[in-house]
């Protein structure tokens, strides 16, 4: 390894260039050759889980990205219906490309009412499942359906069973912690995220612009 940086060291900055160079056109070469390989085009069952702060957020990049290519996209809030969000203000400048359902009543420790949760879910289900199934949307997101789906209010089975009926090119993103096992298994993109350092944990309030 000493050798190595002392012969890094000892060359001019053309010659590092060149070396620079000959080792990004290996690496492109066979980046190449691997992208060639992939010609399968899917509709994406997406799921974002894990402790960490970004499900949604990663989901809204999704979202816009998707806006951006002139695509139609649905998006169904199953918890954060009463929060006032950035997100929302944005999306809302979309009519004509967005179909947004903010359905939630808030976390379930806010309204304590397991009845109430329940049906606020399933009424959030079906405006989601309507879209997921339609000829219409190309992308779905299911913002926070993991939650709903840890306490059992809505079957998981019935949320699989309509996922597996999707149109083929449809994609649709699903948030929220806790991701069910079946679930995942299901999904052809599982993202995890992880805490590594939270404000929150040091006293820190939600922020806007950073929280909602």
């Amino acid at each position: 390894m000493a050798d190595k940086s002392d012969k890094l060291k000892a060359m001019t900055e053309e010659e590092l260039d060149a070396r620079h160079a000959e080792k990004m056109r290996k690496k492109k070469a066979a980046r190449d050759k691997i992208i060639a390989t992939k010609t399968v085009e899917k509709g994406l069952t997406i799921v974002h889980t894990g402790k960490g702060k970004g499900k949604s957020t990663a989901a809204f990049g999704m979202v816009f990205r998707a806006i951006g290519n002139g695509m139609k996209v649905g998006v169904v809030q199953f918890v954060k219906g009463k929060w006032g969000t950035g997100e929302r203000k944005v999306l809302e400048a979309f009519p004509d490309q967005v179909t947004l359902a903010t359905m939630g009543e808030g976390f379930t420790w806010e309204t304590q009412d397991r009845q109430r949760d329940i049906n606020a879910a399933r009424q959030a289900w079906e405006k989601a499942k309507q879209m997921i199934l339609d000829d219409e949307h190309d992308m779905v997101l299911c913002d926070e359906l993991n939650i709903v789906l840890r306490y059992d209010y809505l079957p998981l089975e019935e949320v699989l069973d309509v996922l597996s009926l999707k149109p083929p090119m449809k994609h649709v993103i699903i948030t929220g912690r806790n991701a069910k096992d079946e679930l995942i298994d299901f999904a052809d993109l599982v993202t995890e995220m992880e805490v590594v350092k939270h404000p929150f944990r040091s006293g820190v309030k939600a922020q806007v612009g950073i929280e909602f």
